[in-house]
Order: structure tokens, then sequence, then C-alpha cells
């Protein structure tokens, strides 16, 4: 079925015929009693919503602007469904979805969705104005520059925080580690979609291929393979796959490079419908890679990512190392409508190789490796400097920023102390900034870039460091 049949049918014409399918939409054959009255029941369905439509049309205290309702009605349907990732995207919203696919987009960077009516940080992308701003997986967005997110579509909250490049957007974000909601003033770039980064990690005269994938969009997996193929002919005695904070992406990409870790003895994937049939996924090779694997895996990697993550864990025995990964088990089938708009609907489950549902559980790592207080620091928002004797949760945030970079305070409550004040004197005198003990805006600035600097360091990486030491030792 194209993608024109499947908008007619999506907007409720009744299709009966041959058994087609599409994406998991089957259109089963009928016999002539069945078909009859199911086109009756159908045609009074379709009535109702008519006569709705137009006595809304004809009737409201104001006038009514026909597409809002058209796009009402589709959002309604679509809400009841009660699936987060089930979403009706206008024209506008459509394209920017196809744009994010792309090699590059304006905006913040950071994959967002909806868990019980909340709007969650999945993973800002590697490198984004939301990364170096200090969002993180799994913080609430309360309020878009002061509205709040309550009760809106997905897609309407997305189109306020997106922008064009050079514009500041503010996001008051609920985290679960902080007592009090944070505002972060974020602007807006262009974002990058190189989604594949790789290095060799040198170690006791070991040389251990490095590759990290950001998201799995058009380009990953040439990308991937360009990246693979240097790395072995560097002769590489092990690989790190890292998909930590990698929200996901397309099913066609990651499947291309599961597929080249695995054997034909067991499938590395399983789609199941809505009949509960499940479709098999099997990768071609009869050998695995003569060198050991480890994947890192945190709570912002998603979807794709756990499909990669879960195919080499059950399929291959290669262990996974970080945190419970963020637990998405469904799929996303983008359905055009004649108009341009598309509905972005789950059509099926995916289930692990062994035939297990991760959905809202997550997958847990091989070995459990929690990261440093480092990458656990919180944004600091300086209005009045912060000095000796003040007492609020910005001292705190600056105090777990300064000790995670090893100038010592006594004290991580608030109460800016005395022996604050040295770690704040000992950070100024080594970043050449004027030493006053007194934390203003360029210190400020300052602590925080020191923070994005010290988590590039592979040395402070303590996944990172243990998936190494794996696979050398």
């Amino acid at each position: 079925m194209n993608r024109k049949w499947l908008a007619i049918y999506m907007a409720g014409s009744l299709l009966a015929g041959s058994g087609m399918t599409y994406m998991g939409i089957t259109v089963l054959e009928k016999r002539q009693g069945d078909q009859t009255n199911d086109q009756t029941s159908e045609t009074t369905s379709l009535y109702k919503l008519d006569k709705a439509y137009q006595i809304i049309l004809q009737n409201y205290v104001e006038n009514v602007d026909k597409q809002k309702l058209e796009d009402g009605a589709i959002k309604g349907m679509l809400a009841t469904l009660e699936d987060p990732y089930s979403v009706y995207m206008d024209q506008e919203a459509a394209k920017q979805f196809e744009q994010a696919l792309d090699s590059s987009f304006e905006g913040i960077g950071a994959e967002i969705s909806i868990e019980e009516d909340k709007m969650i940080i999945v993973s800002p992308i590697k490198g984004s104005p939301a990364e170096k701003a200090g969002i993180k997986p799994q913080d609430q967005i309360i309020s878009v520059n002061g509205e709040k997110v309550e009760g809106k579509d997905l897609n309407d909250v997305i189109g306020q925080i997106r922008g064009e490049k050079g514009t500041k957007v503010e996001l008051e974000i609920k985290r679960a580690s902080v007592d009090k909601p944070l505002k972060v003033d974020i602007v807006r770039d262009e974002v990058p979609q190189i989604t594949v980064y790789s290095d060799i990690k040198k170690d006791g005269g070991e040389k251990i291929g490095y590759i990290e994938i950001t998201s799995f969009s058009k380009n990953t997996a040439s990308e991937f393979d360009k990246a693979l193929s240097t790395l072995e002919k560097n002769e590489i005695s092990g690989l790190i796959l890292d998909v930590r904070g990698n929200p996901g992406g397309l099913l066609t990409s990651v499947n291309a490079i599961v597929e080249q870790f695995l054997t034909d003895h067991k499938p590395y994937l399983q789609v199941e419908n809505r009949n509960g049939d499940r479709e098999p996924f099997y990768s071609d090779l009869n050998k695995q890679k003569d060198y050991p694997v480890v994947v890192l895996i945190d709570n912002g990697s998603a979807s794709a990512s756990e499909i990669l993550a879960a195919a080499l864990k059950e399929g291959a025995d290669y262990p996974l190392i970080g945190e419970n990964s963020f637990g998405k088990g469904t799929v996303q089938q983008p359905i055009l409508m004649d108009d341009g708009s598309e509905i972005k609907l789950t059509v099926s489950k995916w289930l692990t190789p062994d035939g297990n549902w991760i959905h809202k559980k997550g997958i847990k790592p091989t070995i459990e490796v929690k990261q440093t207080d480092l990458y656990h620091t919180h944004p600091l928002q300086i209005v009045d400097s912060l000095k000796l004797e003040d007492n609020d949760e910005q001292v705190k945030y600056a105090q777990e920023i300064l000790t995670s970079l090893g100038f010592t305070t006594d004290r991580q409550d608030g109460y800016y102390s005395p022996q604050t004040e040295v770690a704040v004197r000992a950070f100024q005198d080594k970043n050449t900034l004027e030493v006053t003990g007194i934390i203003d805006s360029k210190t400020a600035a300052k602590l925080e870039e020191a923070v994005r600097m010290a988590k590039q360091k592979d040395e402070n990486d303590i996944q990172l460091q243990t998936a190494i030491r794996y696979l050398v030792h």
C-alpha cells in the first residue's frame, strides 16, 4: 500500500479486498455481508464526526479555523491511545521532523518525549547547545520562555523550543536531584548531525577501537562503516561501542550496524504486530568479529540504541557497561497525509533476541558503573554574586562543581563557608581570574567551562576506563 492510499485509509475510508499490509496495518478480506455491516457502521461513525464538525463550525460563538479544528480532531483521536510516541505533526512539524534526520538543523539539539503527561528530555545531542547548557537525560520541562507546558501537545512544545540560530530560549526544568526548578538559558545554534566519532585508545601496548554513535540518522550506517574500516586497518585488539546519551533514530540505520557483529544463529531483533505475530531479523554472517566488543550505555540510551545494546548482549554475549538504559520498546512509522502533515504512529513492539520487551524498564548493564559527581553537576544561574555567608541552592551547586574539580570545600549544603571562599580563590588563581573569593558571572562561566572540559578527558570517564580495562586485561 503506498503512502497516498494509506493517508486515505488513516482518514477513515473503508478499504476491503486482498489483504494488503503496510507496516503492520492490515486490510482484511471480508465476506459481502460483513462488508456491508462494516460499511454501515463506518458510515454512521463518519456521519457523527462530520455532524460534530459542522455543528462547531456553524454555531460556535466565534469564527473557527477549519484547519485547527481538523488538526485538533486528529490530535484528540491520538490522545485517546495514551501513547506518547503516537503524535500528529502539521506541515511545519513534519518538516522539522524530517530535518532532524538530515545532516544538520537549527535548535537546541535535544530529544524530547512525553511520559505520564510530563515533557521529558530523553537526551541532549553530543556537542549541542542543550548539552553545553547542562541539560541532562530525564530532565522534566516545566515551561518554555515562561509559558507552562502542562497539557500541551508535544510537537507544539518542540515548536516553541526550536528556532533560528543565535536566538535564545529559556527552559524551566525539574531535576530529580534538585529541590527547586532550574531556569536554563540556551542560545539556539546549528546542530550538526555528524553521528559517528571514532578514536583509538591505547593501554598497555594494546590498541582499542572506540566508536561513539550519537544518534541513528540517514547517514549513520555509512559513517559507521568508514570509521570501523579505518579502525580495523589499524589492527585493533578490541572495540568499544558507545551509545550513551543516544536517543535512537532510524531502525534501518541500527539494523545495518548490528548485522555486522552477529551471526545468523538467532535473530538480533523481533518486531511484534498488534496480533502478536513476530517478524525476526537475522544477520547474514556465519562468524563473529575476531576481536572482543563491549557496549557503553546509560539512562539516555533509548530506542534504537537499546536495540543495538540488547542485540549484542543477548545475541553475542558482549558485555554492557554503564547504567540502566531509558526503556523505549516500540516502533513508530511516519505516515504522510495528503496535505503534507504526518501521523507518527506506533505500529509495533520490538523485542530482544530472547523475546524480552524492555519498554519502560530499560536494559540492565552487565557491569554497572556510575559516573563520578563531575557528571552530575548542575548549571549555575548567577543573578547576584555569591559571597561569604550566603546560603542558597546556587552556592550548593558551586560547591559541588568545585569539589568535583578537586577544589575541596568543607560542605556542600549551600552555606558559603570560609573554606568555600578559599576553594573559590584557588580556582580563580588557577584560571587567571581576579582572586576575590566571590563567585560573579565570570567565575561562574569559568566553573561551567572547566566542568565541560573535564568531562572530555578520558581519565575522568570511569565507564570508558572500565571498558578499556575489560578489553585489555
